[in-house]
């Protein structure tokens, strides 16, 4: 692929950086991201209430006029940690960046010429590989997001805990249906549209949420991969640890109720249900007694919570541009669970994606 060239005033990118605790992965986060070629930079590095000084110590090795540190009385998770950075922002477009990412120098201008081509991009990924397999696509970001029809992300790439290795089968410029938070551009102009990240997520999926937003809003996600960020997935929150299981069980159905309209939803959200049953059965089966917490917490959460759910689906619904038709033309129509698991399909080029 060609870049599309910057036009002559260098648009400024504001750099986001939700932080909790970790000195070691900020200082390299920061080391690279000082690395950074693109001129019309800030970073905005949010502090979500950490205890162990690692933020304030950061701000102050890599002090510079381009630096802000933003202490949060409280721990908001990624999507207030987000928010309260992109409140601060003064760019035309943000970069949402995690801590345990590492860039390299020249991975904002291909992101950026991709969005000033065409101002219905409202969001860009770079190629996101793995920091502890350089050769392998990353679990969180991969070659960008995709999801079925049951709400289940995935990625290209990657498919459940079946990450490929990187050979150049996805190096083309192409639509996809979300921008991972562990890297991506985002218009500004695009979030103030839809509305920003939404806080009772915490954490996992919250990005997908507002990338559903985006489409509904009749905007466009792409992916780069000129652009190329390495990342430790898990960093915060291993797989198996029970908070994250809850958490991406329960998002994932409230995103589902948020987005959705209410003919999808009469046949969409029973099936999604009892996708949820079967998998608390099938790891209760196997003495998966995390799993299996986790999937119930969270069908209850999701059964209890309908006041919160009710007012995100407002939200989501005002924004609303296009019809369901026309968003799941970007979705995978099957069933990526029934594919991977009992077809045996494991890479998105075998779902002739």
């Amino acid at each position: 692929m060609t870049a599309v060239a910057l036009v002559s005033d260098t648009p400024l990118v504001s750099v986001v950086i939700p932080h909790f605790n970790g000195p070691a992965i900020l200082d390299r986060c920061l080391t690279a991201l000082h690395a950074t070629t693109y001129s019309a930079l800030e970073i905005l590095l949010v502090d979500n209430a950490s205890h162990d000084g690692s933020a304030v110590a950061a701000a102050e090795r890599f002090a510079s006029p381009r630096l802000r540190l933003i202490r949060l009385a409280a721990n908001r998770g990624f999507a207030g940690g987000c928010n309260a950075g992109v409140a601060e922002a003064r760019g035309r477009y943000v970069a949402l960046l995690n801590n345990d990412a590492v860039v390299s120098p020249r991975w904002l201008e291909p992101l950026v010429a991709l969005a000033e081509a065409d101002d219905r991009v409202a969001a860009v990924q770079p190629k996101v590989r793995s920091l502890d397999r350089p050769d392998h696509f990353d679990y969180a970001a991969a070659a960008g997001g995709l999801i079925d029809v049951l709400g289940i992300p995935f990625a290209r790439g990657r498919i459940f805990h079946t990450c490929e290795e990187d050979t150049g089968q996805y190096d083309a410029v192409r639509e996809v249906f979300w921008a991972s938070g562990t890297c991506c551009l985002l218009r500004r102009e695009a979030w103030e549209r839809v509305g920003e990240l939404d806080e009772s997520f915490f954490a996992h999926m919250e990005e997908i949420d507002l990338n559903w937003r985006l489409h509904l809003a009749g905007l466009r996600v792409l992916f780069c991969p000129e652009a190329v960020v390495q990342h430790n997935a898990g960093t915060t929150l291993p797989p198996e640890h029970p908070r994250k299981i809850f958490l991406n069980h329960r998002n994932g159905m409230v995103m589902l109720l948020k987005n959705f309209a209410w003919p999808t939803l009469l046949w969409v959200m029973p099936a999604r249900i009892a996708l949820e049953l079967a998998a608390a059965i099938y790891f209760f089966s196997r003495g998966d007694l995390h799993q299996t917490r986790g999937i119930l917490k969270a069908l209850w959460a999701v059964a209890t919570d309908r006041v919160a759910i009710q007012a995100g689906r407002r939200r989501a619904q005002a924004v609303r541009a296009v019809t369901d038709a026309e968003v799941m033309a970007r979705m995978y129509r099957g069933s990526v669970v029934w594919e991977y698991f009992v077809r045996g399909r494991r890479t998105c080029g075998a779902l002739g994606l």
